[in-house]
C-alpha cells in the first residue's frame, strides 16, 4: 500500500468523537420520535388531501377557522407557494369523498374562492394500511438483500456494520421528521430508499478499499486494521465527496424551486445524503475496525505495531 497523499487524514484516530456525535444525534433522534412521534400523510393513514392555490392575503388563521364552520373537525394547515402565487395544503381525517368536497367547497366559498382554487383528494383507511406494508416491506428485503450481498462479496462482519451505518441513516432522518412534523409521504419513503443505495454504496467502496488493502499485506509488512481502515478512507474520500455533491446540487435544485412534491422528495434526500457520506467514515469503518481487531490476527498486530497510532505510511518503509 503507497498512499497518493502526502498525509492522512486521521479519521480512525477521532473514531471515538465521530461515535460520539453520531450516538448524541441518534438519541436526539429517538426523542423526538417517542416524544414528538412522525406524522404520516394521508397515504398512509387514509384521509383527504385539498390543496388552495392563488388565495392571495388569506390568513392561515382564517383558512383554519373557515374549515372548521365547513364541518373539519381538527384539520391541519400549512402554507404553500404554487408558481409564486400563495395557497395552503389542509390535511385532515376525512375519508368520505362526498363530505370532504362539501367541506373544501364550503370553505373556499367562505373565503371568496372558487372551485378553480382548490383540488380535493381522498384516500380510504385501507388503502393507507396497504401503503404502510409495502413500506416496511420495501424497507425489510432492502436490508435482507443488503446483509445477503455484502456477507457473500466480502464478509458478515462488513454487512452488519454497512447495516447499522443505515439505520444510523434512517433514524437520524427520521428524527428530523419527527422533530420539524413534516409529513411522511410515499416520496418520502422512496427517498429513504434512495438513500439507502447511496449510504451503502460509500460504504462498499470503502469497504472494497480495506478488503483490498488488507490482501496486498507481505510478509515482513506489519499494519494494523486501523491503519488500514484509515488509509483505506483516505484513498476514497475525495471520490465520495464529490459523488456526494454532484447528487445534492438537483437534490437543492428540487428543494428550492420545485413543488411541494418534490420537496417532500429532496428534503429527505438532503439529509440522507449528507448523513450517507458521513456514517460511511464516522460509523461503518470505524465499528468494522473495531471489530476486526479483536480476531486474533488483528489483535496481535495492534498490540505490536499500534501503539495508539492510526496513521499509515508507505508499504515498505
Amino acid at each position: 500500500m503507497r498512499s497518493h497523499f502526502s498525509f492522512e487524514i486521521p479519521f480512525i484516530q477521532h473514531r471515538k468523537v465521530f461515535l460520539g456525535i453520531s450516538a448524541v444525534l441518534v438519541v436526539l433522534a429517538v426523542v423526538g420520535l417517542l416524544v414528538r412521534g412522525l406524522t404520516f400523510g394521508i397515504e398512509f393513514q387514509g384521509g383527504t388531501e385539498i390543496d388552495f392555490t392563488d388565495t392571495g392575503d388569506i390568513t392561515i388563521e382564517q383558512m383554519r377557522s373557515a374549515l372548521v364552520d365547513a364541518g373539519e373537525a381538527d384539520p391541519t394547515v400549512q402554507t404553500a407557494t404554487t408558481d409564486g402565487s400563495n395557497g395552503f395544503i389542509v390535511r385532515s381525517d376525512t375519508t368520505d369523498p362526498n363530505a370532504a368536497n362539501e367541506h373544501a367547497a364550503a370553505t373556499a366559498a367562505a373565503l371568496g374562492l372558487t372551485s378553480d382554487n382548490y383540488l380535493t383528494t381522498t384516500i380510504g383507511p385501507d388503502w393507507g394500511a396497504d401503503t404502510t406494508r409495502s413500506s416496511l416491506l420495501a424497507f425489510g428485503v432492502a436490508i435482507l438483500a443488503i446483509i445477503a450481498y455484502v456477507s457473500i462479496r466480502y464478509e458478515f462482519k462488513m454487512s452488519i456494520t454497512a447495516v447499522v451505518a443505515l439505520v444510523h441513516d434512517l433514524v437520524i432522518t427520521l428524527g428530523v421528521y419527527a422533530w420539524t412534523g413534516i409529513a411522511i409521504t410515499p416520496n418520502v419513503v422512496a427517498a429513504l430508499l434512495t438513500i439507502m443505495g447511496f449510504s451503502l454504496y460509500d460504504t462498499v467502496v470503502e469497504f472494497n478499499r480495506m478488503n483490498e488493502n488488507a490482501k496486498e499485506l507481505k510478509d515482513g509488512v506489519h499494519r494494523t486494521y486501523y491503519q488500514i481502515c484509515n488509509f483505506s478512507i483516505n484513498e476514497v474520500i475525495v471520490r465520495s465527496i464529490n459523488t456526494t455533491i454532484t447528487t445534492l446540487v438537483p437534490v437543492v435544485a428540487m428543494l428550492v424551486i420545485g413543488g411541494a412534491t418534490l420537496r417532500d422528495f429532496a428534503f429527505a434526500m438532503l439529509i440522507g445524503e449528507a448523513l450517507g457520506t458521513y456514517s460511511s467514515f464516522a460509523i461503518a469503518s470505524p465499528l468494522l475496525a473495531m471489530w476486526k481487531t479483536r480476531e486474533p490476527k488483528w489483535a496481535a498486530l495492534e498490540s505490536r505495531y499500534g501503539a495508539g497510532s492510526a496513521t499509515v505510511t508507505a508499504a515498505g518503509e
